[in-house]
């Protein structure tokens, strides 16, 4: 829990001070390195000052990551209570500093046991001494849907089902008015012919839906943005089975649909003055007897014929089913997709960067300027001509695999391309940015990131 008020009290567990280089602190005259803290103990009271370095040179990611590293120290870790003494008044450090308490300090922790005495951040109560201004609240509330996704995309796969993320959705549109649901299972999926979805799912005992709800936040004659997320609540490759060391952590390959519900967490909560769709696409990607095979040619509710070249190039089919369906039915005016996509896009940017494809450059425009506004970071990568040659079929309209080496997150986004109808359009591969594996990267500890919501949250609101 977090809050604010504008002065100190020091009425709390533990007190965190934040020094740049030559400040001081009436308790503290000690000038401290970036990252060294320091701890005194008065009265029972742990005062803990934490040295940020230079602030002129010290950047916003910088800021977060000093901010979780002072609060996860074993000094602070009986501490039920601790108060943030800032070291800058200005807005963007406040909610770089929120941000670093929120995100920097997320713990997935669900089936570990511990000790009843040790309290992580989350159990703790905040306080950051700032105005509780508008802006510092929305940002608490843009990282608890943040969360929401982070919890999602850390569960089991045998949780986060269909099912499951269909509960999550109709909890989150509960007596809100400005929402509506359509959903979609096998029944009315066949009836309606979203046979890429149904083939890709074929082999799973679990129900594939296609999940979607209409947000009224403008008025009427204005356009609805869809926001589209892969949703594979498993993905074991199909018979292009995944080998050991990839298949482990396919339980994040709905970091997409996740990330959707965490978007639609924050609409609501902030009231965005948007008419918006939330679209998940879900399905699971099994293997057995029943399973869709390379070679089989299906065709989706777009009417094109497509060749599988891999039964592992899963994902765009069922975004190419749930493109066309809201292309058809809903009509939107910009349609952006969250998916982990291809490992061909961690080749190319790494892990701190989502991939970020579009037909608009004005869209691509506004999407790196909120990537840049919230570090949740994204680089802008090419689509052009001759790249729609890479994906045709002999025997298809369109092929789900390349016929090349290389380029394999460019061919996967003009597959998804194909499907837009002229729509204006961004997908961002986030396969490398979802997911934290190890001891965690940047202000991130291990497990799911939250890519793509703060990003888009930020774009909802601002443009």
């Amino acid at each position: 829990m977090i809050s604010f008020r504008p002065k100190t009290a020091y009425d709390k567990d533990a007190v965190l001070v934040l020094l740049g280089s030559g400040q001081t602190h009436p308790r503290f005259k000690k000038d401290l390195e970036k990252g060294e803290v320091y701890p005194v103990i008065e009265k029972g009271r742990v005062f803990l000052f934490a040295g940020l370095g230079n602030t002129d040179k010290l950047s916003l990611t910088d800021l977060r990551i000093q901010v979780r590293k002072a609060l996860l120290s074993g000094y602070l870790k009986k501490a039920r209570s601790v108060e943030i003494v800032p070291h800058s008044k200005n807005d963007t450090a406040i909610i770089s500093i929120i941000e670093g308490v929120a995100i920097g300090t997320y713990v997935w922790d669900k089936y570990k046991s511990r000790d009843k005495e040790d309290k992580t951040v989350k159990d703790k109560h905040i306080t950051i001494n700032a105005e509780p201004k508008k802006a510092f609240l929305d940002a608490v509330n843009i990282c608890q849907g943040v969360s929401l996704t982070r919890d999602l995309v850390n569960d089991n796969a045998d949780t986060i089902t269909s099912d499951y993320l269909e509960k999550t959705v109709r909890g989150l549109i509960k007596g809100h008015k400005p929402a509506r649901l359509e959903v979609l299972n096998r029944k009315e999926l066949k009836a309606r012919g979203l046979n890429l979805i149904l083939a890709v799912n074929q082999a799973s005992n679990k129900e594939p839906k296609l999940i979607i709800v209409r947000y009224d936040g403008a008025k009427k004659n204005e356009g609805y943005t869809a926001i589209i997320g892969k949703g594979m609540t498993f993905d074991t490759g199909g018979l292009n089975l995944k080998p050991t060391g990839s298949i482990e952590t396919m339980k994040i390959d709905m970091a997409g649909a996740a990330a959707v519900c965490g978007l639609l967490r924050n609409a609501l909560a902030l009231k965005i003055k948007k008419n918006l769709l939330f679209v998940l696409g879900v399905a699971e990607n099994s293997i057995g007897s029943a399973a869709y095979k390379p070679g089989d040619v299906l065709t989706g509710y777009a009417g094109k014929s497509v060749e599988i070249g891999n039964t592992d190039a899963e994902g765009r089919l069922v975004l190419a089913d749930a493109f066309a369906y809201v292309v058809k039915n809903y009509k939107p005016s910009k349609m952006i997709d969250l998916a982990t996509l291809t490992g061909a896009c961690v080749v190319a940017l790494g892990f701190d960067y989502s991939g970020l494809f579009s037909n608009s450059d004005e869209l691509a425009r506004e999407l790196m300027e909120a990537s840049r506004k919230t570090d949740d970071r994204a680089w802008h990568m090419p689509l052009y001509p001759e790249i729609k040659e890479y994906i045709k079929s002999p025997i298809a309209d369109i092929k789900n695999t390349s016929n090349i080496k290389g380029a394999g997150a460019c061919t996967a986004a003009e597959f998804l391309h194909q499907f837009t109808e002229g729509t204006t359009w961004a997908h961002l591969d986030i396969a490398g940015t979802s997911y934290a594996d190890g001891h965690g990267r940047m202000y991130y500890g291990h497990g799911a990131t939250g890519a793509g919501v703060r990003l888009l949250t930020h774009y909802l609101l601002h443009n």
